[in-house]
């Protein structure tokens, strides 16, 4: 697959940005630009292979060149799903293969959704799914990222214990990160902007001076 154009950058402190489920359309992605939003973020599959709707190599040079910085998240399973260390294999090496596919370069943020786990599941299986994703994930080259949204299990201590190093707050009321804090901050947004639904993101410097990497235009 072609490389999409432009280089891996750590976000600058107080980035605006948005997450959307939706396509980003070329002319979408130059309005938010000229809002001030500087990055979106949007969806891989969970399954081998991007399906419909899903983020394109197409939709990414347009969301490039529409003037935004760009990451991936990976969609999360159906709420009550339950976590195991094979399963976090196995869609982790999905996300890497399909942020490869899309074109992204190593050292871009992939990130991981976490969140509608089992409330029977424990700690450990959390764990286990996350630290299984976030390596297949590394190994590809991409640096994985953690979104922490509701009835994620994991407390503060369990979080930070996880080998991650960029943390995503969620718009859900979640356990702050220990030592390190979140890199970046999600909001609810109740009303369409520029005709699509979003979530609204700003980057942060966390207490260990990481940031998000993404992808920024050329």
């Amino acid at each position: 697959m072609t490389q999409l154009p432009g280089k891996v950058q750590g976000a600058p402190n107080k980035s605006l940005g948005f997450d959307s489920d939706t396509v980003i359309a070329p002319a979408t992605a130059q309005a938010f630009a000229s809002q001030g939003y500087k990055f979106c973020i949007r969806y891989l599959s969970l399954g081998a292979g991007e399906a419909p709707g899903d983020l394109t190599y197409q939709e990414a040079v347009d969301i490039l060149q529409g003037g935004l910085a760009l990451m991936p998240v990976q969609h999360v399973d159906e709420p009550g799903w339950s976590p195991t260390g094979p399963l976090g294999t196995n869609y982790g090496q999905n996300a890497a293969n399909n942020a490869g596919s899309v074109g992204f370069p190593p050292g871009v943020n992939v990130w991981l959704d976490l969140e509608g786990i089992n409330a029977g599941a424990s700690a450990q299986a959390v764990a286990d799914y996350c630290s299984a994703w976030y390596t297949a994930v590394n190994n590809s080259g991409f640096v994985p990222g953690l979104y922490v949204g509701a009835n994620a299990i994991l407390d503060s201590q369990q979080l930070y214990d996880l080998p991650f190093e960029h943390y995503w707050q969620s718009e859900s009321e979640v356990p702050p990160v220990a030592v390190r804090s979140y890199q970046m901050v999600q909001s609810f947004v109740g009303q369409p902007v520029n005709g699509i639904g979003i979530d609204q993101d700003i980057t942060y410097i966390d207490d260990e001076g990481g940031v998000p990497q993404w992808l920024q235009p050329a």
